[in-house]
């Protein structure tokens, strides 16, 4: 009895640091998926700026966008913050916003989200993203809500050059 007691003790030691690999595998590939696909460009502090708020990676914009015809948007803070973060969605509701362009909310996100490129994403790819932004330690940061385009921008933004080299705003 107690060898087999002292064998289930060190599969289950084996199985608990393979799951500790696998998720540490799972975090770095998030992490690197994030990096590559530029994430922190229009979701971090200070973004577009000469001295971005590495500090506060992913913690939510402080530059936006104005898309003519649509108005002003703001990258969110994609940390697991509760309030002003991602804290209450789900991986799985991380994932459809990432893949389908689609809050929890059932909003569709601005067109400046480039999620249709994101679409193709494997399971194991966009699982591992939303794995990383709940990793991320939570920083408390509202930005601005969208804003149509009529409204007064809420906070400082870029303007949206047409293909005709037409600057809107």
């Amino acid at each position: 009895m107690k060898r087999i007691l002292i064998a289930a003790t060190a599969l289950a030691a084996m199985a608990a640091t393979h799951a500790s690999a696998a998720d540490e595998a799972t975090l770095k590939r998030g992490e690197y998926l994030v990096t590559i696909m530029s994430c922190t460009d229009c979701h971090t502090p200070g973004n577009f700026g000469p001295s971005p708020d590495m500090e506060h990676k992913l913690g939510g914009a402080s530059v936006g966008f104005f898309l003519p015809g649509l108005g002003y948007f703001y990258g969110p803070n994609l940390t697991p913050h509760e309030e002003t973060g991602l804290g209450k969605w789900s991986e799985a509701e991380i994932v459809t916003a990432l893949r389908e362009g689609v809050r929890p909310d059932g909003r569709v996100l601005a067109p400046i989200m480039p999620w249709t490129a994101f679409a193709s994403l494997t399971d194991e790819d966009a699982f591992a993203i939303a794995a990383y932004l709940k990793s991320l330690p939570a920083y408390e940061h509202a930005v601005p809500g969208p804003q149509g385009p009529d409204a007064a921008p809420p906070a400082p933004y870029q303007a949206v050059v047409l293909p005709d080299g037409t600057i809107i705003r």
